[in-house]
């Protein structure tokens, strides 16, 4: 579903602030993988998202999307392909707009527009069960507006908005470090029913090592733009955070020096 090869980008490249920040990043996923990435500060994380998502062209390599070439698309042409949730709350919902106002914007993406009734009520059954799913209630407040919700309640939506149409692959930018434990711990729930009922193809971005461990079929570490370790099935399932750090260590010739990923 997701094919990475070769992948290179170098940011202010001849200049005293270059930084090489994919350096030949290979990473393929098969239909229904849900791919955990960690690594520290400066790894290539977000990056590596953004090069898929065409925020930027790369320098070299390819990427293909269900055995589509997207590599020279630009960003507005891969949407259709993509669903993404990215760490802020606050950026992926419209606030002075109803919850149901905010779903239908999300089913019509990509879609033409008409002069017909706005929502009509077989959609807003559809949306309530959908919102169902989250556990939060939000299904009897389709005409709330979203600015009322918490931090937590926004971003359960958004991740609903990225995953109504069923994206070829769902991209998830540390979509609960803004959020408190618990709030936190209920979004990953809800990240894990969905991506589980719809089978849809994942990679998640976290900052913490064991909600990378506990959640997902597939565990990938990111190093200086590169992928160090790729562990999957019944070997990451036993993993532990020490043997992460013990991995890096090994790998890397160094110690683990982001206090944000360990204290998590």
């Amino acid at each position: 579903m997701l094919k990475i090869t070769g992948v290179k980008k170098t940011f202010n490249a001849g200049t005293i602030n270059e930084k090489a920040a994919l350096r030949g990043l290979n990473l393929t996923l098969n239909e229904g993988d849900f791919v955990t990435v960690i690594g520290g500060n400066g790894a290539g994380k977000s990056t590596m998202l953004n090069a898929i998502a065409g925020v930027w062209p790369v320098d070299e390599g390819s990427i293909f999307i269900d055995d589509i070439n997207v590599t020279k698309l630009p960003e507005h042409k891969r949407a259709s392909y993509l669903g993404r949730v990215f760490q802020d709350p606050m950026t992926g919902t419209a606030a002075s707009m109803m919850i149901e106002e905010n779903l239908a914007l999300a089913a019509r993406r990509g879609a033409r527009r008409g002069l017909r009734q706005g929502i009509t009520n077989s959609e807003r059954e559809e949306y309530k069960e959908r919102l169902k799913i989250l556990d939060l209630g939000l299904e009897e407040r389709l005409t709330s507006k979203v600015g009322l919700l918490s931090g937590g309640q926004r971003q359960a939506l958004t991740l609903l908005m990225a995953t109504l149409k069923r994206p070829k692959v769902l991209l998830l930018d540390e979509h609960t470090a803004a959020l408190d434990p618990k709030t936190a711990a209920k979004v990953l729930d809800a990240t894990d029913r969905i991506v589980s009922k719809d089978n849809l193809t994942t990679i998640m971005i976290t900052h913490n090592m064991k909600d990378a461990i506990v959640h997902g079929n597939r565990l990938v570490m990111m190093y200086e733009g590169r992928i160090i370790y790729d562990v999957a099935g019944e070997e990451k399932k036993s993993l532990k955070v020490s043997d992460l750090l013990a991995k890096f260590e090994q790998v890397s010739g160094g110690e683990f020096a982001n206090d944000r990923m360990i204290l998590a």
